[in-house]
């Protein structure tokens, strides 16, 4: 195997060690453990750097770390160096944030369901889990208030007008200048019998004087005791100076003291009454037919 190898008189030394044709290549490391001539194909190639060693041939010597998947979902591997003897070097990125990366294992990555703004104005959003794989677990909450819906907008309108029961009652128009969610208590109940008398928050002391219309007419006096609008036709009417009264209309106020009976002047005279209303008494006038000059009131 090496004719400069020469003995006399006995048997050469030879040797032949595999290795000296580079059979395993760049980058490993190869070592003939026995070199006799007659030994052959029991040489190793080891990568170098590394304990990864194939015997008779060259050995693999790349490995990409990113085939165990060390990074996890959400997550781009890459190995820049797959010699076997680089280890530690690959590198992790966040898919929803290529700028968060780490080398030799996984980042740390978010994602903050709240940065599209998926509740929109007048609410308040907040992602509690922002691990890229929890989705749909954001809040959205009318600002201001408890209103509050997972995934997704909230309903932030609230007509307080619309509350059961009416918060204004009868007889009033509710009006809520502002619907929404985080604007409470400024409803205004309005009389609708008067709209110069309004309440902001509560019902408005309404009053309806059925007297106003002058329901009894002249030369009588009206009271309404109960004033509340909901309150109809018991108002009074009582002839002026008298104690003759109508509940509800016009009470009769004449009084014709004539036609009393029995007949104030008697027989023999004429009876005459000039002034009939009702708080107008004793004044009628008897006069005599004989002679009309004798009379008396």
């Amino acid at each position: 195997s090496d004719m400069s190898v020469v003995k006399t008189d006995g048997p050469a030394t030879c040797t032949k060690d595999e290795c000296t044709t580079n059979p395993c290549g760049t980058g490993q490391d190869c070592k003939d453990p026995d070199t006799s001539p007659g030994s052959t194909s029991d040489y190793t190639c080891t990568c170098t750097g590394t304990t990864i060693k194939t015997t008779g041939g060259p050995a693999s010597c790349t490995t990409d770390e990113c085939d165990a998947k060390p990074c996890g979902t959400g997550q781009t591997c890459k190995d820049p160096d797959t010699s076997a003897n680089v280890l530690h070097d690959f590198t992790c990125t966040c898919d929803n944030d290529m700028s968060v990366k780490k080398t030799d294992g996984p980042a740390t990555c978010t994602k903050d369901e709240c940065t599209s703004n998926p509740c929109g104005t007048g609410q308040d959003c907040n992602d509690p889990d922002t691990a890229p794989s929890s989705t749909g677990d954001y809040t959205c909450t009318c600002t201001g208030t408890t209103i509050k819906v997972t995934g997704g907008s909230a309903t932030c309108t609230n007509d307080e007008c619309t509350a059961m029961p009416a918060p204004c009652g009868t007889g009033q128009t509710c009006n809520d200048p502002d619907t929404a969610a985080n604007k409470l208590h400024d409803f205004t109940c309005t009389c609708d019998n008067d709209m110069s008398v309004k309440k902001v928050d509560g019902p408005a002391t309404c009053t309806k004087d059925e007297c106003s219309t002058n329901p009894c007419g002249n030369g009588q006096d009206c009271n309404d005791a109960n004033k509340s609008p909901s309150s109809t036709g018991d108002y009074t009417c009582t002839c002026t100076g008298t104690t003759i009264k109508v509940t509800g209309g016009p009470a009769t106020c004449t009084n014709d003291e004539c036609t009393a009976t029995p007949a104030p002047c008697g027989t023999g005279q004429t009876c005459n009454d000039p002034d009939t209303a009702a708080n107008k008494l004793h004044d009628f006038t008897c006069t005599c037919d004989n002679d009309m000059s004798v009379k008396k009131v």
